[in-house]
């Protein structure tokens, strides 16, 4: 009996232990980062809800759209989560706690180690962004958000952090309305496609600064190459000038929902936080992600640039990637935007666009 015993012990030990691979990252050094609010590592096994560490609260993000498969390799935990497009992950709005970063002095940061497929559907990272059906519709609850590929303003295939003090479309200084939300950084160089990357952006208050792999990718404003004609863009910055692309000027806080104050022009309801997926021209999967998420991590300050570049070094994507099992060829938009460790020496394109 006892051999009996031993055998199924050593047994599950294989099963358990056979996708299992060492985290290549050091995830403490995210843990003890001051102003830590939700941190994930994606160990779950695909039914389980995901769960922060580090943290005063768990924060279980749900599955939504079925089981998401837990995959082997992640910088973390040794995992990853498989979205495949149809699924993605959610805390309803009224369990949201410290993630609901609101309010006029609002400061939020968020990093993500992920490997994305397909940017042309790819869109979304994480937040709390819900846009409502469409141009033009005022009843959106956004927040902030990780996105990615929006050419209305001139991010096709860039990383474009989001953030709104309206909730619904952006708003001049005279209050007249744009048909979207048009406040987003815009950075340099394209997001990395089909290879483990991290993505990062912070807001202080007044700047939005958008990260790829621990590097602020600044971009200055070209209004004509950028779609940012506007007074808005060229004329509403600090001091009269122009709002750049990254560092984007934003300086109005975040939009807080109020059930009582918008139950009428927003009766949708507050944003849920949401992974993979945002809730966008009226459906939830139209821009939904395609590709593994192995940590996702969100502050309720700005980091510095030394923090979210240390928070790359953490993570340790080139080993990664360098772990992952064999695939094929990367496709030629992948092979494109394999972005640089060590420098940001290269050309930028600004490709055709429009959303």
């Amino acid at each position: 009996m006892k051999y009996r015993a031993f055998f199924s012990v050593a047994l599950l030990a294989v099963i358990v232990g056979a996708d299992a691979a060492a985290p290549t990252g050091n995830s403490s050094v995210v843990e003890k980062t001051p102003g830590l609010v939700a941190f994930w590592t994606f160990g779950e096994a695909a039914g389980r809800p995901r769960l922060s560490s580090g943290t005063k609260s768990p924060h279980p993000l749900a599955e939504v759209g079925g089981p998401i498969p837990r995959v082997a390799g992640g910088p973390f935990s040794g995992f990853a989560a498989e979205l495949d497009g149809k699924q993605y992950f959610k805390i309803p709005h009224a369990e949201t706690g410290d993630l609901n970063i609101s309010g006029p002095d609002a400061q939020v940061s968020m990093f993500a180690v992920v490997r994305i497929v397909n940017l042309k559907q790819s869109r979304t990272i994480a937040g709390m962004w819900s846009e409502g059906r469409g141009a033009n519709d005022d009843t959106g609850t956004r927040q902030y958000a990780l996105l990615m590929n929006m050419p209305t303003y001139g991010g096709p295939n860039r990383l474009v952090p989001h953030i709104s003090s309206e909730g619904g479309v952006t708003r001049r200084a005279d209050g007249s309305a744009f048909p979207w939300c048009a406040d987003y950084a815009v950075t340099a160089h394209e997001v990395p496609a089909e290879r483990w990357c991290t993505l990062g952006f912070t807001y202080d208050g007044r700047f939005l600064r958008a990260y790829i792999n621990g590097v602020l990718d600044e971009l200055k404003l070209d209004p004509e190459k950028h779609k940012r004609t506007d007074r808005y863009f060229t004329q509403e910055g600090p001091g009269g000038g122009d709002r750049g692309m990254n560092p984007y000027y934003h300086g109005r806080g975040i939009f807080r929902y109020d059930p009582v104050k918008h139950a009428q022009t927003k009766p949708g309801g507050g944003s849920d936080f949401t992974v993979g997926a945002r809730y966008a021209v009226g459906k939830m999967l139209g821009e939904s992600t395609i590709g593994k998420f192995g940590g996702l991590a969100v502050f309720n300050r700005a980091l510095t640039d030394a923090e979210m570049q240390k928070l790359h070094e953490a993570a340790n994507a080139p080993a990664l990637e360098a772990a992952s099992p064999p695939a094929a060829a990367p496709s030629p938009r992948a092979a494109r935007t394999a972005f640089p460790q060590a420098s940001l020496a290269w050309p930028v394109r600004i490709g055709p666009g429009g959303n």
